[in-house]
């Protein structure tokens, strides 16, 4: 599916844009206004990809917006957990465990089937027909 994809590539973006630079840069050897830029340029191509991503999750897999969001969150998880071990040499604990699993939890419930979803139309406006306005004065025959 494009928009998993698409999301996928885009985290791998974001993640390096984020936090890349404590491993490209470490310590305080350069000036702020050189990683920001650093970390901007990474981030363009994950504008790139996500936008397309959820438009296409929107407009052509029928996703709601909440679907969305929640799909890029666990995909940021699962990057950034493989990020930290693979490349920044981190260890993941427990606690890390304990919140992946609560994100999935989150997902059941935003996925739930047997939540009810709300009418096509009913955030539709209501079409009003104006009225002729009562006239001050009255005419007589």
């Amino acid at each position: 599916m494009w928009t998993i994809a698409l999301l996928i590539l885009s985290n791998v973006f974001m993640t390096f844009a984020w936090y890349g630079h404590l491993k490209f840069f470490p310590g305080t050897s350069h000036p702020l206004w050189q990683i920001v830029l650093f970390s901007w340029g990474i981030a363009l191509f994950e504008y790139c990809l996500a936008v397309p991503a959820n438009r296409i999750g929107e407009r052509i897999y029928g996703f709601e917006t909440a679907q969305l969001k929640i799909i890029q969150e666990i995909i940021t998880l699962i990057v950034f957990a493989g990020f930290s071990v693979f490349f920044l040499k981190e260890h993941l604990r427990w606690n890390h465990a304990a919140g992946f699993v609560c994100m999935v939890a989150a997902a059941a419930f935003v996925f739930n089937p047997f939540a009810k979803r709300p009418a096509a139309d009913s955030h539709a406006a209501v079409a009003t027909v104006p009225q002729p306005a009562e006239s001050a004065t009255t005419v007589a025959p």
